[in-house]
């Protein structure tokens, strides 16, 4: 049963339970690190998004309950939602330091 929280709750198991890092994706000023999360079967879509112009400062982390069968799929996907994030929330997803 533990099992079951672990992966719910993004604890990992044997291979990690983590996303499989891709490559980033520029995209209006904004850098996406698409890493989706395995499940049983499945990728879920997962990643973050920084500024462009300050990469190590904050972050906007997302999960989406979306499945794919291939983490192929869910990179494409994660990086799709990503930008309508991107483009729905503007300099307020992660507000520029003054």
């Amino acid at each position: 049963m533990s099992g079951f929280f672990r992966r719910l709750f993004g604890g990992g198991g044997a291979s990690g339970g983590g996303g499989k890092a891709a490559d980033p994706v520029v995209y209006n000023g904004y850098i996406i690190r698409p890493a989706p999360k395995q499940g049983d079967s499945h990728y879920n879509i997962a990643g973050t998004i920084v500024r462009e112009d300050d990469p190590e400062g904050e972050a906007h982390k997302f999960i989406r309950a979306d499945t794919y069968a291939t983490v192929e799929d869910a990179v494409t996907w994660t990086v799709r939602k990503a930008r309508q994030i991107i483009d729905e929330r503007g300099d307020s997803l992660i507000p520029k330091k003054q």
